[in-house]
């Protein structure tokens, strides 16, 4: 296996790419979505079952991690894939969005964010060089550079200055970061739902030179019609050769509208969220285990899924092990939705590399526009 880290785009159909991305630790398979694990898991999976479902790589959360159990001692006891049990590649976030979300708690100057731990109120400071080392501590294959991400709505005065101390940001991760043969860093693209900040920032990541290229600041309360509008362009503001992740998304539309657009990565806490409080997503859209019409439902979820959950046990019996407040629920219908998620992501990679990316979207529509199977 090569100890470098670089992009092949295999087929184009359109905007959208498939792709391999090549890492010391295995390859990633573009597009890919990538199962968010925050504190070292995927709520409810055993690694070896997310594997399973045809994921490539998983997410890891630094301002998690830092806090709990730290990233010190994760470094003592081997680094993040030896502590979680997962041998392959994986993506740790800067801290930059989870402190966005902890306004009330945090003091943000240039030099970084002195912030109120969730957990117990002790006090902590994140900056580009030291999300960098933490980073390095839990020993992920793709490191994000630190940034802050504005919650939309904001005025477009704010969002520059933002975007601009952002990019100030992104030149000390760079340079923190160093040179790490087999780890990668990719920079974070803000600006908005403006075209003309969004080219500026992209063209000040360009210029610091990354190893792949994130579209952040969205999905964070723009909606979808916005966050199509931005990617319309966005993607095409970053090099060709370089991996194109758009942070934070989604749902399954959102997937197939960001693949179209020329998207490589994504990520969601979605599919496992929503499988802990009775959401199934199936070719269908949205099933809502808890509704009383799936009490007597002897079929399974999606008849022509081949996931554990759909296989092995019906509507009914899934209905009420969430209504027991069984563990077995969230384990299940977790499953079912990774499995989902990454059986749709094997058919965008397929459907562009045979150039029927065009009917693909068309059957998916299709099928969601028929909503959930009539009650028995």
């Amino acid at each position: 296996m090569s100890d470098r880290f670089h992009f092949t785009v295999h087929a184009r159909d359109g905007r959208a790419r498939s792709g391999v991305i090549h890492t010391p630790r295995g390859e990633i398979r573009t597009p890919a979505f990538m199962p968010v694990g925050t504190a070292a898991t995927v709520k409810a999976m055993l690694p070896e079952s997310v594997r399973a479902t045809g994921a490539d790589i998983l997410l890891g959360n630094t301002y998690h991690l830092m806090l709990r159990p730290g990233a010190e001692r994760i470094a003592r006891l081997g680094g993040l894939h030896k502590f979680m049990n997962w041998p392959r590649p994986i993506l740790t976030d800067s801290g930059g969005f989870q402190v966005m979300s902890l306004s009330s708690l945090r003091k943000l100057t240039e030099e970084g964010v002195t912030f109120s731990s969730h957990i117990d109120g002790s006090k902590h400071h994140l900056s580009p060089e030291s999300s960098m080392e933490i980073q390095r501590l839990l020993g992920s294959d793709i490191v994000m550079a630190f940034d802050e991400c504005p919650a939309l709505p904001a005025s477009d005065e704010a969002v520059a200055k933002s975007m601009r101390m952002s990019m100030r940001w992104a030149e000390r991760s760079r340079d923190a970061f160093g040179d790490r043969p087999g780890h990668a860093l990719f920079g974070i693209m803000q600006g908005g739902v403006s075209r003309d900040l969004r080219e500026e920032s992209a063209q000040a990541l360009r210029a610091i030179g990354f190893d792949g290229y994130a579209i952040g600041g969205l999905a964070v309360g723009e909606g979808q019609e916005a966050m199509f509008g931005v990617l319309d362009y966005a993607p095409g503001f970053l090099p060709e050769d370089k991996p194109r992740y758009l942070m934070g998304v989604g749902k399954p539309d959102d997937i197939v509208g960001a693949v179209l657009r020329g998207v490589d990565m994504m990520d969601c806490v979605l599919p496992s969220r929503s499988g802990r409080t009775g959401q199934a997503w199936t070719r269908r859209g949205q099933v809502n285990i808890k509704n009383a019409r799936h009490a007597d439902d002897p079929r399974p979820l999606d008849a022509d899924c081949t996931c554990p959950a759909c296989t092995g046990y019906s509507r009914a019996y899934l209905h009420h092990v969430f209504r027991a407040g069984e563990m077995i629920s969230g384990m299940l219908l977790t499953w079912h939705n990774l499995h989902y998620f990454q059986e749709l992501m094997a058919g965008l990679r397929d459907a562009v590399a045979r150039g029927t990316l065009a009917g693909f979207v068309a059957q998916f529509e299709a099928m969601r526009a028929q909503g959930d199977i009539d009650p028995p």
